[in-house]
């Protein structure tokens, strides 16, 4: 009924322990005992080839010492229960099923170009943090972009210059308190009669004016409009 490690029975060929084949083996299905895993095993590596009716590689995967590649036309993980797709991978566009994606990294995630998402939220009780190290940070979308912190602040800083642009609209500023820190404040010259005393009190009043570059500063507030008069900073600016 066969012979050495190999066996015929009416199921089909058993073989026992570790057999090596030096010429190409074909069959149909591969089973291990139902009390022990199925092993292939190479000195180099171990590659399996699908092959269409002409004999035209159609897919392989190869497990190696460095690395595990797959080559066919798309590539799919599922899940045990249900059959759900976990992780597809084709030419054109890679698909992550998962209901969560976690990045443990601590550079986190990379992206070389683009990305587009619905919704970008950080994890709870920890902060958002949009950065560009490098460049400018762009977010756009056809019918605006919404910025919300619920529960906390929401700080953009930059080296250079932010600007707020609307090209048809306006921008609404809506707050209990709207502060304009680090103003610069324009020298206001009264008049020797109106000079104020020493013993006059400290001006705390001031007026916010614009230069004609839209660059803001203070003029201290008098009876009337000062920006005129302190309008030396516009020379500067």
């Amino acid at each position: 009924d066969g012979m050495g490690n190999l066996r015929v029975t009416k199921k089909g060929i058993r073989l026992e322990g570790i057999s090596e084949f030096l010429l190409p083996l074909y069959v149909k299905e591969i089973h291990s005992r139902k009390d022990s895993p199925l092993v292939l095993q190479s000195d180099r590596n171990v590659t399996v080839n699908a092959r269409n009716q002409r004999g035209q590689l159609t897919g392989q995967l190869t497990v190696g010492a460095d690395a595990v590649e797959a080559q066919c036309k798309r590539f799919e993980v599922r899940a045990s229960e249900g059959g759900k797709v976990l992780f597809s991978a084709a030419e054109d566009e890679i698909v992550i099923g998962a209901d969560r994606l976690t990045v443990t990294g601590t550079e986190g995630a990379v992206f070389g170009h683009s990305v587009e998402t619905p919704h970008v939220r950080a994890e709870p009780s920890q902060d958002l943090r949009l950065e560009s190290p490098t460049r400018s940070l762009v977010m756009e979308a056809p019918r605006g972009v919404q910025v919300n912190a619920a529960a906390g602040d929401l700080k953009a800083t930059c080296r250079k210059e932010l600007h707020l642009q609307s090209t048809e609209g306006e921008i609404f500023l809506n707050a209990d308190i709207i502060r304009l820190g680090n103003l610069p404040v324009g020298s206001f010259s009264a008049s020797a009669s109106s000079s104020p005393s020493s013993s006059a009190p400290r001006q705390t009043i001031y007026e916010l004016c614009a230069c004609p570059n839209g660059k803001l500063y203070l003029s201290p507030a008098g009876a009337g409009s000062t920006c005129q008069s302190s309008s030396n900073i516009c020379l500067w600016s």
